[in-house]
C-alpha cells in the first residue's frame, strides 16, 4: 500500500520575527514495515542554515536557522511512503502466538537481555506523561490479570478506552494532564495514546508514543477535501524478548497497512512536527493542513 502525504505547518506572527531556530520532524520513519520512497521540504522564508540528523529515537529531524526578518513561517513536508501490510500482519501474529502472561512479562523485564534494552527508556515518566494515579492503575489492571496473555490484555485495554472515552475535539491539547482526561473520559487521539502509555508504564510495562497519519475516508457519496486529514497518534507496547506491538485506541484497531508512522518517542514532545524559538514579541497564530492520499 502506497500513500502520498502533504503536511503543512504555518505560523503567522503578530510582530516581525528577526531570528528563529526550529526543529522539524516531517519525514516519516523507515521501518521493517514502512519505506520512504520520496520526501521533500519547502520552507518559507528560506533558512540561513539547514541540517538533518536522526535523533536518539531514530526520528528524521531537520534543524532550521532563519535569520531573515519575517512575519510568517511555512514548512511543508511532502512524502511518498510504501507500507508492507503483509509483513506487519505476520509480525502481529508472531507476537500474539509467542507472548507470555503479564506476570511472566514483568519477570522477564527484571532480567538483563540485550534485546530488551531498547525498551527500557519507555518504562519511566516523561514530561507529558507523569506517573499515573492509583485510579488509573486500577483501571488498567482490570485488563492485566497476572496470568492473562499480555497481547490479549493489551487488546482488551485498548477496546475499553475506545468504549469508555468519547472523542471530543477542542476539549484538550497535548499538555492537558492525564488525570483530567481520565476524569472527563474524553479527548482526542493524542490524549488517548498518552493516557494508555501512562497506565501501562505505571503497571511496569514499556510503552511509547506513536505519531503519524491515518487516511480519513469520507462519507459515502461525499468527495474527500484536500487538507481534511490530521495528524494521528497511537501507542506501542513492548512484548519482552519479542518486540513492539502497536494499538490504536481511537479506532480500536491494531495498525497494519493504514497507519503511516512519522516518529515515535516518550510522549508528544519527542515527535512534535515543528517546534522552535523565535526572537519577537506578541502572539502567534498556528495553522496545520494535512492530506493523506492512497495511491491507486
Amino acid at each position: 500500500m502506497t500513500y502520498e502525504i502533504y503536511h503543512k505547518t504555518a505560523f503567522k506572527y503578530e510582530s516581525i520575527v528577526t531570528f528563529s531556530h526550529n526543529i522539524a520532524r516531517l519525514k516519516p520513519k523507515d521501518t521493517p514495515f514502512q519505506r520512504v520512497m520520496d520526501f521533500g521540504m519547502e520552507i518559507t522564508p528560506m533558512p540561513y542554515e539547514q541540517s538533518e540528523f536522526d535523533d536518539m529515537f531514530g526520528n528524521h529531524t531537520t534543524h532550521l536557522l532563519i535569520r531573515e526578518a519575517h512575519e510568517s513561517l511555512s514548512v511543508i513536508g511532502s512524502s511518498r511512503v510504501d507500507l508492507d501490510g503483509d509483513a506487519m500482519r505476520l509480525h502481529v501474529n508472531n507476537l500474539r502466538a509467542q507472548s507470555t502472561s503479564y506476570e511472566a512479562s514483568l519477570g522477564l523485564l527484571q532480567q538483563f537481555d540485550l534485546n530488551d534494552l531498547v525498551a527500557k527508556p519507555f518504562m519511566f515518566d516523561s514530561a507529558l506523561i507523569p506517573k499515573a494515579s492509583r485510579g488509573i492503575v486500577e483501571y488498567a489492571k482490570r485488563s492485566f490479570a497476572p496470568q492473562r496473555n499480555l497481547v490479549d490484555a493489551a487488546q482488551e485495554f485498548m477496546n475499553r478506552i475506545f468504549q469508555d472515552f468519547a472523542f471530543v475535539a477542542g476539549f484538550s491539547d497535548v499538555t492537558t494532564p492525564i488525570e483530567e482526561i481520565f476524569e472527563a473520559k474524553k479527548g482526542v487521539c493524542q490524549d488517548f495514546a498518552q493516557f494508555a502509555i501512562a497506565a501501562l508504564r505505571s503497571i511496569g510495562l514499556p510503552a511509547k508514543y506513536m505519531s503519524g497519519y491515518i487516511e480519513t475516508i469520507p462519507a459515502a457519496g461525499m468527495p474527500k477535501l484536500f487538507g481534511a486529514d490530521a495528524s494521528h497518534a497511537w501507542f506501542a507496547l513492548y512484548i519482552p524478548r519479542l518486540g513492539w506491538m502497536e494499538f490504536d485506541p481511537t479506532n480500536n484497531i491494531i495498525p497494519e497497512d493504514q497507519h503511516i508512522l512519522l516518529g515515535s518517542g516518550r510522549d508528544y514532545n519527542d515527535v512534535a512536527p515543528l517546534k522552535g524559538v523565535v526572537l519577537s514579541s506578541g502572539q502567534s497564530e498556528l495553522s496545520i493542513e494535512v492530506n493523506v492520499q492512497k495511491m491507486v
